[in-house]
């Protein structure tokens, strides 16, 4: 029987899992993989590399020559600083940054190995010289990518400053706002510093001074959508909903987003992240009230319609609809706008997309909650069967399942006369089935098996009495 064999790119994995999961020196990392390996009785079937060549010498394979040539040009780029050669500094901060974008066990070694401060000083040594100084910055926001503990007191003024300073420079501008996404992303204290050293008006200003730069308004609303991600696990509770009435109250946020989509009706990346942005702002229901007052709703609405074949929009587009619906005001004149059937024939229309599927069943499972009213019509209009198409379509996709069973509830549970034209259309198999499958399911779906008059067995709670609880 001969070895068993595994591909050049399963190996590299391994090694950088060593590296960024236990510490290990690279060549330590090798070995350890080596060993793992072997011990399996798997040898290495790349015709490139051998395990004696990965032994002797760790840095001879794709990632690891990659990674070795990566240190040199730190190397070179430090000695480039430390001599003042810009043209050098230059040359080698691209090279650096096209390392880094690699992967991120790359950026996670340069970053072991000093790179921050180098890119830092490189930063500093450009201000003079835009065109290395947008290097600096590209460089600096490859290296954050994935790993925002690198930005200090020091690094987060520099942005803030630089950005002050090139406010009318469109390409210096958005290498900063990407810069400030990557720091932000993950790190609710870079977020909250940044918050108070006056990023907000900066964001909005940079959508308002580059109107007419697509990359620059879609980088901006990206990172003002950032501030308001709670995504940092290591602090108890962040300031995402502090950051969002900000945005709103002090900052115009709105506004400011409502009237750069209107200007890039054509341009589906940038519309796609204006939406998200929005959706994050939705916080409150005077918020909600004030995009529908903007034109925001009247916006999405025939972003819907005109946008169909533009998956990224269409998912956006729900997400912040569904965002909106938590005003019940603000329900009632999504249906008016006729939005509920342009949801409907999103679903349909994308019925192989399990995200589109269950941000459309979120959003009509929002118009229907204590809405008989909308409920008529979202049945009228078929939403109780793109629903279970949806279903249908995504057994394995628990949030398509979840949502798709809180909807058909919803739509049952003020107006018993839909449960009959429903069962009809197998809801009740679907239902059970997703019961099975997906625990976090199981109380959704009992509901709306129970809200549809279908038999289903209830687990009572323990009350105190007849025992007690064991010792």
């Amino acid at each position: 029987m001969g070895s068993k064999q595994i591909a050049q790119e399963t190996f590299d994995d391994a090694v950088q899992e060593n590296i960024t999961e236990f510490e290990m020196e690279p060549e330590e990392a090798v070995r350890e993989a080596v060993q793992q390996f072997e011990s399996q009785g798997i040898v290495n079937s790349s015709p490139f590399c051998t395990w004696d060549r990965l032994f002797l010498s760790p840095w001879r394979c794709r990632g690891a020559v990659n990674s070795h040539s990566l240190f040199q040009t730190l190397d070179a780029l430090r000695t480039a600083v430390a001599d003042s050669a810009l043209a050098k500094v230059a040359e080698q901060l691209e090279a650096f940054s096209e390392q880094c974008k690699e992967q991120l066990s790359f950026r996670y070694l340069a970053g072991q190995k000093g790179a921050y401060p180098v890119v830092f000083s490189a930063c500093h040594l450009a201000s003079g010289d835009r065109s290395t100084l947008l290097k600096s910055f590209s460089a600096l926001s490859a290296l954050l990518d994935g790993q925002p503990d690198l930005l200090d007191a020091a690094g987060q003024d520099l942005l803030l400053r630089s950005l002050r300073q090139g406010r009318e420079d469109a390409e210096l501008t958005l290498a900063l706002l990407r810069c400030l996404r990557q720091a932000c992303l993950k790190h609710e204290q870079n977020r909250q510093d940044l918050v108070r050293g006056g990023v907000l008006p900066l964001l909005t200003g940079a959508i308002l001074q580059h109107g007419q730069h697509p990359e620059v308004v879609r980088a901006a609303s990206a990172a003002l959508r950032v501030m308001t991600f709670d995504d940092d696990i290591r602090v108890p509770f962040g300031h995402a909903h502090d950051h969002a009435k900000m945005i709103v109250l002090e900052n115009d946020g709105l506004r400011v987003l409502i009237q750069a989509a209107k200007a890039f009706r054509d341009n589906s990346g940038v519309l796609s992240e204006l939406c998200a942005t929005l959706s994050r702002l939705s916080v409150r229901n005077e918020f909600c009230q004030d995009i529908v007052d903007l034109g925001g709703l009247n916006l999405m609405v025939s972003l819907l319609a005109d946008c169909i074949d533009h998956p990224d929009v269409v998912r956006q587009v729900l997400s912040a609809i569904r965002a909106m619906a938590g005003n019940d005001d603000v329900k009632d004149a999504i249906v008016s706008a006729g939005a509920t059937d342009l949801i409907v024939l999103a679903v349909s229309h994308h019925l192989g997309n399990p995200q589109i599927c269950e941000q459309g069943c979120a959003a009509l499972c929002m118009l229907a909650l204590r809405k008989p009213e909308n409920c008529h019509i979202i049945m009228e209009g078929g939403g109780a069967l793109a629903a279970l198409q949806a279903m249908k379509a995504h057994p394995r996709e628990v949030a398509v399942q979840k949502q798709a069973c809180m909807l058909i509830r919803n739509l049952v549970s003020r107006s018993r006369d839909f449960s009959q034209p429903i069962l009809e259309m197998g809801a009740e198999n679907l239902i059970t089935e997703a019961r099975a499958a997906h625990k976090d399911c199981d109380d959704v779906a009992k509901a709306a098996l129970r809200d549809l008059g279908c038999k289903v067995e209830l687990r009572e709670l323990w009350t105190g009495q007849k025992g007690s609880l064991a010792q």
